[in-house]
């Protein structure tokens, strides 16, 4: 029977960087991965007969500056490109504004609509940026067991005192104002123009189910601007695709000696006594280990590897508290040629694109969750990867691929199938036909992913992204649940690794980080 120190189950980002890290400290190390490719959602495939795609995740946000170093991620290959325009906010009449890396060309596109707005830019994004500040060291924490707090978990807590020393208390103050915020309380503090307010509030919703009239999307927006460096939007590609940052960090798990193991799907952690001491594949090998991390989010770890019957009540009606509700889908267009969008010149398309005009708009295309219906008007986010990576599409041809909210997992009198997709592209094709001219006629084949097939694929728990809500009622010591939000679960040696777990969603690391550090601790 196979040992190895510490087993692995999943083998996305976080996954692979707990690994890396855990292996670089001389611990013997496997990863499980029940698809043929590891990556989850940083994956890249080819979607239709030479076109290929970024399954979920086109661009990442941020990615943690400890994993960049400590796993040398740019000498072993990792290339990022940071677009000058990070974000193109899109409006029918063909005058958008550019937010770029440049705040000033920001400041100027926004001039086009509002010359007070544009003065009030440039002290708006210090602002977040300051309040991001707080966060960036928040999530380099482990947070605190409660109530049981002692000694050993206020130490930690010293990494707070840099941004409150250099903001002063109004900063701290300022971020316990914001976060619970909803978008329209935000924008009316600084901004007057609707699509200027409607591009800032874009942020806000990013993958959440709710809208932005929703108490907490303050919160999110600042989640999305971590290690921003005062770029809002900030936005950065990977070259060869999002999957060549998780080709990546294979090989650095490699060079530190880990295993990793595709067509590999775990059945079963096993349990005994209140203790794991490895797991069952679905094809009946055992491999046994000193310590288990899950990757996978919290409800497939417990309820359906763990099983119900080793949970005490307690903590299994914690895990029932947690909300999911998926309602993001991913739609890829294989594309004739390159879309001329209005108002957009050929050397400007190497960005993200937004459609969401106004939050009134954002607000009814939220409403579809609510009532369990795919939103008719959706907001989207697109990106045409095609330019960046030439190999993405033959010559000539092109990709064009849409995050689309809200088309929420749980729907009505009704379940998703081919049918309802096609109807979710449908309404994106309507959609985007009022920004690119004749869209339509440009559409080849299309690859429609929605929250169940993300749950299929992908082990999504409703196909929520980000494992769990990214709200403040699971946000830092209750993410995922009160008893496990220090990356330990309550069943003695098996840890939590993925986004489900502080400081939430996106391909940033820090969640498979902060895991590891608590590993070699134990």
């Amino acid at each position: 029977m196979n040992r190895f120190d510490v087993i692995v189950v999943g083998g996305g980002i976080n996954s692979l960087i707990t690994a890396s890290l855990l292996g670089k400290a001389g611990k013997k190390v496997v990863v499980l991965e029940a698809r043929d490719q590891v990556g989850g959602l940083a994956s890249t495939t080819e979607f239709a007969p030479g076109f290929r795609c970024n399954i979920i995740n086109d661009t990442l946000k941020w990615i943690d500056p400890r994993v960049m170093k400590d796993l040398n991620l740019e000498a072993n290959g990792l290339a990022l490109i940071q677009p000058e325009v990070v974000q193109v906010t899109l409006s029918e009449n063909g005058e958008h504004i550019s937010f770029n890396r440049d705040p000033r060309l920001t400041a100027a596109s926004i001039a086009n609509f509002s010359q007070k707005d544009a003065k009030s830019w440039p002290a708006f994004i210090e602002y977040i940026e300051k309040l991001a500040q707080f966060l960036e060291r928040l999530y380099q924490l482990t947070p605190p067991e409660l109530p049981n707090i002692g000694l050993s978990e206020i130490l930690p807590m010293r990494l707070m005192l840099g941004p409150a020393f250099k903001h002063g208390t109004r900063g701290l103050v300022d971020l316990m104002r914001v976060a619970p915020m909803m978008m329209p309380e935000l924008v009316d503090e600084w901004f007057e123009n609707e699509l200027v307010r409607s591009a800032i509030s874009m942020a806000g919703i990013n993958h959440l189910s709710f809208g932005p009239f929703a108490a907490g999307t303050g919160y999110n927006l600042l989640h999305q601007h971590v290690h921003g460096k005062g770029v809002f939007h900030n936005t950065q590609f990977v070259k060869g695709g999002t999957g060549e940052l998780a080709q990546v960090l294979a090989s650095v798990a490699g060079s530190n000696n880990v295993e990793i193991r595709t067509g590999s799907k775990v059945k079963s952690i096993d349990v005994e006594n209140g203790r794991c001491n490895g797991i069952s594949l679905t094809g009946g090998e055992s491999i046994q280990a000193d310590r288990i991390v899950s990757g996978l989010d919290p409800k497939n770890t417990f309820m359906n590897l763990v099983g119900t019957s080793n949970l005490n009540p307690n903590f299994h009606t914690q895990l029932n508290n947690i909300r999911y509700r998926g309602s993001t889908a991913r739609v890829h267009f294989a594309l004739n040629k390159l879309p001329e969008i209005n108002g957009i010149l050929q050397d400007q398309m190497k960005t993200v694109f937004s459609v969401g005009p106004s939050i009134e708009y954002q607000e009814r295309a939220s409403d579809s969750v609510k009532y369990g219906t795919i939103a008719e008007n959706p907001t989207i986010e697109f990106t045409i990867p095609s330019l960046i990576n030439h190999e993405f599409a033959p010559g000539g041809k092109h990709v064009l691929s849409a995050t689309v909210q809200y088309a929420p997992y749980h729907l009505r009198d009704q379940v998703w199938s081919s049918k309802l997709n096609e109807q979710l592209k449908n309404n994106v094709v309507r959609v985007l036909d009022n920004y690119i001219p004749d869209f339509s006629s440009l559409i080849e084949t299309t690859s429609v992913l929605s929250p169940k097939d993300l749950e299929n694929e992908f082990g999504l728990t409703e196909g929520n992204l980000n494992h769990g809500e990214m709200t403040l009622d699971q946000f830092f010591f209750m993410r995922p649940t009160m008893s496990t939000a220090q990356y330990k679960s309550p069943i003695e040696n098996l840890y939590l690794c993925g986004p489900g777990t502080h400081p939430g969603g996106g391909l940033h690391g820090t969640n498979g980080f902060n895991s590891a550090r608590e590993i070699l601790k134990g």
